[in-house]
């Protein structure tokens, strides 16, 4: 086996742990990097990038200092597995030139951190976010009900669509408000992402249900969360805000009834009980025209919702919602369609579910909509 392979062999088996976070000493590496991407020689190169492999295993390895975290030093936190394929990518090279790109790369990463406006995203380092969906198809196989999330309450978030949406389209210490809170899995994220959290909730038994387990989640960014208790439809949000000391939200969720498919309490006011398709649109217009005002310009907003079937006829309320949005002036940028495996109506049901669907001529809901739109 030639050294190189044998290099490549060794540090492939390095971590098996894709969340394996390191921390090194930002000045000695790149500084140590960026004395060998002046070298002529390839192999002495890779070389060099063999040493360094040696000593960041662990610090009784270290000879060098790469992991000597001194207490005025600066550091660099990265995923284990993402520096391991960068290295493995330069050992793998056959050309100097595309040696010393790859190594020019890594170094950027380490050095410079590029984000946006509405992230916290590093994108020099953008291969780090394996966990960060791009596709328009998710597929999720069962909830999050880590840590405060439960999944006992009928028509609740899966926690993994707020928190794929808040990585992307807001960054720490954000305001983010959810106008339909349910048992607060909104807050619960933006508590774990380090996002200021309001949700509005009309019922007072549900709020009691959301403040508990919302509480139950640590605090680890010290960030805020307010419930109120309020209808969502007629609120006041500029007022509700300057309560609590800010002018506007950088990011918006909706995740509404489906209409009536869930019949969440008797209260007229409830989204639910909507008398008709015609009158729940207006309803949940009365919510986007009342929250545009307290979205800042060029943020986004995330509309949750599936269609329904009544009497033999698909209702596309998905689309219906859609384009209430849309009269207010927002511009859709995606519609993600949510495969999910696992809903509490239809646990231990698929074969009646199945019967059902061959007799009535229908297809049986596994999905449902996530309209993303920015103002």
């Amino acid at each position: 086996m030639r050294d190189t392979e044998k290099q490549i062999q060794i540090f492939s088996t390095f971590t098996n742990n894709k969340t394996k976070k390191i921390i090194l000493n930002k000045d000695k590496v790149v500084s140590y990097l960026n004395v060998i991407q002046d070298f002529e020689s390839l192999t002495r190169i890779k070389n060099q990038i063999y040493i360094f492999q040696n000593n960041i295993q662990n610090t009784k390895s270290d000879k060098l200092g790469f992991l000597n975290i001194s207490s005025n030093g600066g550091t660099i936190e990265l995923q284990f597995e993402y520096l391991n394929n960068e290295l493995k990518q330069i050992l793998e090279t056959q050309t100097l030139e595309r040696t010393k790109y790859y190594l020019s790369r890594l170094l950027k990463s380490l050095s410079e951190i590029k984000t946006g406006k509405i992230n916290d995203i590093n994108l020099n380092r953008w291969k780090e976010y394996g966990d960060i969906i791009t596709d328009s198809l998710w597929k999720l196989d069962k909830r999050d009900n880590s840590g405060a999330h439960i999944g006992t309450y009928w028509g609740n978030f899966i926690p993994q669509i707020p928190n794929q949406l808040l990585k992307r389209y807001t960054k720490k210490c954000d305001w983010v408000l959810d106008t339909f809170l349910g048992s607060g899995t909104t807050l619960i994220e933006c508590k774990r992402l380090g996002r200021n959290g309001i949700g509005i909730e009309l019922q007072p038994n549900v709020v009691q249900i959301a403040s508990e387990l919302i509480s139950k989640e640590k605090n680890t960014y010290d960030v805020k969360t307010q419930i109120i208790n309020a209808d969502s439809t007629q609120l006041n949000y500029k007022d509700e805000l300057k309560k609590i000391g800010i002018n506007s939200i950088q990011f918006l969720i909706m995740h509404p009834p489906y209409h009536d498919i869930i019949k969440f309490s008797n209260d007229e006011k409830d989204l639910s009980n909507a008398k008709s398709t015609e009158v729940f649109l207006e309803m949940l217009g009365n919510v986007i025209e009342n929250t545009y005002p307290i979205l800042e310009k060029g943020r986004y907003f995330a509309l949750v919702i599936g269609d329904k079937y009544s009497k033999g006829e698909w209702i596309p309320l998905g689309f219906y919602c859609m384009q209430e949005v849309l009269k207010r002036d927002y511009k859709l940028k995606s519609v993600i369609v949510k495969n999910f495996e696992e809903t509490k109506g239809k646990m231990n049901q698929k074969e009646l579910w199945r019967y059902r669907a061959l007799v009535g001529g229908f297809y049986i809901f596994k999905h449902e909509y996530i309209f993303l739109f920015k103002k």
